[in-house]
């Protein structure tokens, strides 16, 4: 089921909505059939951007916070999707452990956490929260400003388990992306259930890799669609060996870029687009300080080059600062919330949406990356009746239809990560 939302929806009306409404049952068949195959995230979040003409996941997260911006209406799809998590990983569960990030002083953040323990509270187990935070030697009580407290407790680890004085989890839930590597704590719990698992952190995991896979979901779901697989696929590359420290490498982002803006501006081209390309910069996984760089003309690399220098500065980085970089298709969004420029974040537990926000930033433009320093957090709250689609709506016209559309293309991405998860599961069967 998708929430029926009352936020004020802007956007063009595109074919592509009518094609995926008068297309839903065989779409939901579809993504039936993909899960008896593959083993969905255990949660995921994606943020999505709507251009008008395309509709595309630029970013998807397999450790999402932001819990916290679900609204209480939300919360019983949560709940449900939780159990339904649960039940197929760990039916007789009783004890669930939350091991969150180790910025306690993150009120925000921690907020996320509070949520996290209600919904899996609410779906029947006793949640304690367990930090890794050598910082935190005994229990310590964060009290939030809306209320809600959280109480951490050091972990403990034995031999073969994971857990915290007096707790014993059969099930351990990670919301720490692991970008510092993979604690020694964490390695060789066989007898409990981490979720997600450990090569799903960004020690491992690489957006490149996500995007293959969504790139391979894109042309099998375009395909059933009867439409263009770039309507719905953010093209991308990648490089290696960019040091932007010593400004090495600054001739390979000149040169990805130019060839990005080249396909990009055939595609406008093709479908009569009249926008200024651009191109995404950044890091091949989550774990470095750079944030996404908008790049419009392989002219402005040296500017982005000090600007990055200045932010590596900045942040006090020592060593080696040479990255794997990836670079995307800019996907404007014509998406406003409160007069800010708004893209939507649609939040994932199991293979369900339950719920997501609007991240919406005043002061950026609909060709930059809204997730920085001054962005917002809009619910997308949703009425009591109706939660499903309305196929007699005119495309465009429909809040539930627009939300049902963000749903799809987060199913898709959540499809493309259980794609890549498998690709990099150290532990998966090879056979020859």
């Amino acid at each position: 089921m998708v929430p029926h939302l009352v936020t004020a929806l802007t956007g063009p009306i595109n074919e592509l909505e009518q094609r995926v409404l008068d297309s839903t049952p065989a779409i939901e068949r579809w993504f039936r059939l993909e899960w008896m195959e593959h083993t969905p995230p255990f949660y995921s979040s994606v943020d999505i951007r709507n251009a008008g003409f395309k509709l595309a996941p630029v970013d998807t997260s397999l450790f999402p916070g932001g819990w916290n911006n679900l609204t209480q209406q939300m919360l019983p799809l949560a709940v449900q999707a939780a159990q339904a998590a649960i039940e197929k990983i760990c039916p007789e569960a009783r004890n669930l452990l939350v091991i969150p990030e180790n910025h306690s002083s993150n009120t925000f953040y921690m907020a996320n956490i509070a949520q996290l323990v209600r919904i899996f509270h609410m779906a029947g187990l006793n949640v304690r929260v367990g930090s890794i935070d050598p910082a935190i030697k005994s229990p310590k009580t964060i009290e939030l400003p809306n209320g809600d407290t959280v109480t951490l407790e050091p972990v403990v680890r034995t031999k073969r388990r994971l857990g915290i004085k007096n707790f014993d989890p059969c099930t351990i839930l990670l919301n720490n992306d692991l970008s510092a590597g993979t604690p020694g704590i964490l390695e060789d719990l066989h007898e409990q259930y981490l979720l997600p698992p450990v090569h799903a952190g960004w020690s491992v995991r690489r957006k490149s890799n996500h995007f293959r896979s969504y790139e391979e979901v894109s042309k099998r779901f375009g395909k059933l669609l009867g439409i263009d697989p770039w309507l719905i696929n953010p093209m991308s590359t990648r490089a290696e060996g960019i040091d932007f420290s010593e400004g090495a490498g600054m001739d390979v982002v000149a040169s990805h870029v130019d060839a990005m803006l080249s396909k990009v501006r055939r595609k406008y081209k093709e479908y009569g687009i009249n926008e200024k390309p651009f191109v995404i910069v950044k890091t091949d996984n989550g774990s470095h300080e750079l944030s996404a760089m908008t790049v419009r003309d392989s002219k402005e690399i040296e500017a982005m080059g000090q600007k990055a220098r200045a932010q590596l500065a900045a942040a006090g980085r020592d060593g080696p600062t040479t990255h794997e970089m990836i670079f995307q298709e800019g996907v404007l969004t014509n998406e406003r919330v409160q007069n800010g420029v708004a893209e939507p974040v649609v939040y994932m537990m199991d293979r369900y949406v339950v719920g997501g926000f609007y991240r919406v930033h005043a002061g950026r433009s609909t060709d930059e990356s809204l997730a920085s320093p001054g962005a917002n957090y809009v619910p997308l709250a949703f009425s009591d009746g109706g939660h499903l689609p309305q196929h007699s709506a005119k495309p465009g016209a429909s809040a539930p239809n627009r939300f049902y559309m963000y749903g799809v293309i987060g199913r898709l991405a959540m499809v493309a990560a259980s794609y890549e998860m498998e690709a990099t599961d150290p532990d998966a069967e090879v056979y020859e």
